[in-house]
């Protein structure tokens, strides 16, 4: 009688069928156990526990247990509230007056106004303190009570009562909410004769058409370069980082690629002609700057068309999606890295603390030479080495500005009291409204009346730290005077000896004519220990 053989193949197949049944099986049961398990978690939480706590509260605290769980400090489970002030800070737009607050001894203080707004037609001025909104008085409330109370349907009417130094009794005035425009541009100006300078602060949703329109006005006042400053900017949204890169990369080229755990890959690219392909530009980084801004630097280091400045970025490779919730709730969770065109994640490693913080496995945002090497190496199209795996590293690495001994001993003395150093900036600011010119200069008489009023208010000023630190101390009183008064754009002309970064970029741009020229200068210029 002749065998039975079986082809191996089919054999094989044969085999594996019980053990992927099996795996099935198992996977079934370990889902069931798992409801259960949280079915009777609830069920005698709500029914046993020596606290009466709402069933739809309980689902809600499971929900963000499981969230955070996840120990990812970019997936968030959004109340309604907070879902809608998420909105309100990617969309760039709100129903409110316009202004920027921060608390401040006891009061909600105003930190910012913001230009076309109720609150700047109204004649509101930084350093007011809110102490009444309509019947209600403010004094202890937190920004975010403040907030809700200022904010309301367009149209509608507010009644704010701001105490202004120097001003005896408190000033009423009537608003009408309106649809507030927050510029993703903070200022752009032109400085030494040729160079726009403009400060990118977010990509909220104009941040693309702020950019075109600041760049329009440096250009238009005499700016043949341009740095454009990503310092502390967070990030944003994902398509006005692709069409903000888009203005100066050429049509069809990649800006980044975005893979899910699928492993599928979603590839964005410039779709219009570039606006300002070949105008000389260095973007400034550092530690913070995230995200979005890590895109836009990346694109444009990947093809070699900015040259990036400054310390290494933050680190944020990583994609949220946000999904509408029933109830007004939102959940915006991480759901796929994103990749620079040659191929690199920027995604910097975190550890979880058991306070809840996520920290850095290995800080080093000025990149030592072990750290670089220790990093994967890809090319930009020219064939330059650029680094991977945690953040985006600068073609020239510059410290940010430092201070001596001395200043710093200053500076740790002041900082405990730090709330009454701010409050006192703002009021001898606010009194020296009107009364000083851009020329204004921190004097040792100046110097000394300040010092005078800190001690007043309990704060301790050590006269041997003073004579070693004072330069500091004034550069503090200066720029918050001058900022205050004439706002940040002239106080960043006056001080630009002050940030060794942008100091550093315009030098570069100022000594070659063309982009490339920024790359050849970068090749010798010495790293920074």
């Amino acid at each position: 009688m002749k065998k039975l053989r079986y082809p191996r193949a089919a054999l094989s197949a044969a085999i594996l069928v019980p053990v992927i049944a099996g795996a099935f099986v198992m996977q079934r049961q370990q889902t069931v156990a798992g409801a259960r398990l949280l079915d009777q978690v609830l069920q005698l939480t709500s029914t046993r526990y020596v606290d009466t706590v709402s069933t739809s509260l309980l689902y809600e605290k499971a929900a963000r247990g499981l969230v955070r769980e996840l120990n990812d400090p970019y997936t968030v489970l959004f109340t309604p509230k907070e879902f809608a002030a998420f909105n309100q800070q990617t969309g760039g737009e709100y129903g409110g007056l316009g202004m920027e607050i921060a608390e401040q001894l006891g009061y909600v203080t105003i930190q910012r106004v913001f230009p076309n707004t109720p609150a700047s037609s109204g004649g509101v001025l930084e350093g007011d303190k809110i102490a009444q909104i309509d019947t209600f008085k403010t004094r202890g409330w937190t920004t975010q009570q403040v907030s809700d109370k200022l904010k309301g349907a367009p149209g509608s009417k507010v009644t704010v009562k701001f105490l202004r130094a120097g001003v005896a009794e408190p000033l009423a005035m009537t608003f009408t909410r309106a649809i507030v425009h927050i510029p993703a541009v903070q200022y752009a100006i032109v400085l030494n004769g040729n160079v726009g300078y403009i400060v990118l602060q977010q990509f909220n949703g104009t941040a693309t058409e702020d950019l075109e329109n600041a760049i329009e006005k440096v250009t238009h006042d005499g700016a043949t370069r341009l740095v454009i400053d990503l310092r502390g900017n967070p990030g944003g949204i994902l398509d006005q980082a692709i069409a903000s890169t888009n203005l100066f990369l050429q049509q069809g080229l990649e800006v980044a690629s975005v893979r899910t755990r699928s492993g599928e890959a979603q590839h964005f690219a410039a779709n219009d002609v570039p606006r300002h392909p070949n105008i000389p530009l260095v973007l400034l980084v550092d530690g913070r700057s995230a995200s979005a801004s890590e895109i836009l630097a990346g694109a444009l280091q990947d093809h070699d068309r900015a040259l990036i400045v400054g310390t290494t970025s933050f680190g944020k490779g990583l994609v949220q999606s946000v999904f509408q919730l029933d109830g007004g709730y939102a959940l915006k969770m991480t759901t796929a890295k994103w990749f620079t065109p040659s191929g690199r994640t920027i995604q910097k490693e975190r550890k979880l603390l058991p306070d809840g913080e996520f920290v850095e496995v290995m800080p080093d945002s000025l990149e030592s030479d072990s750290v670089k090497h220790a990093r994967p190496k890809f090319k930009s199209d020219a064939g330059r080495i650029v680094y991977g795996g945690g953040g985006i590293t600068p073609d020239v690495i510059v410290r940010p500005d430092t201070l001596t001994t001395a200043e710093s001993k200053l500076v740790a003395s002041l900082l405990p009291k730090r709330d009454i150093l701010t409050g006192q900036l703002r009021d001898y600011a606010a009194e020296l409204r009107g009364k000083i010119s851009p020329s204004f200069t921190v004097t040792a008489a100046v110097r000394n009346d300040f010092v005078q009023r800190l001690r007043a208010k309990g704060v301790t000023v050590d006269s041997a730290l003073l004579a070693g630190g004072g330069s500091y101390l004034d550069y503090i009183i200066g720029s918050n005077v001058m900022s205050f008064v004439f706002g940040d754009s002239t106080t960043k002309k006056k001080y630009l000896g002050e940030d060794n970064q942008l100091v550093k970029a315009i030098e570069l741009l100022q000594r070659v004519p063309n982009q490339q020229g920024l790359f050849v200068l970068a090749q010798h210029e010495p790293a920074q220990k």
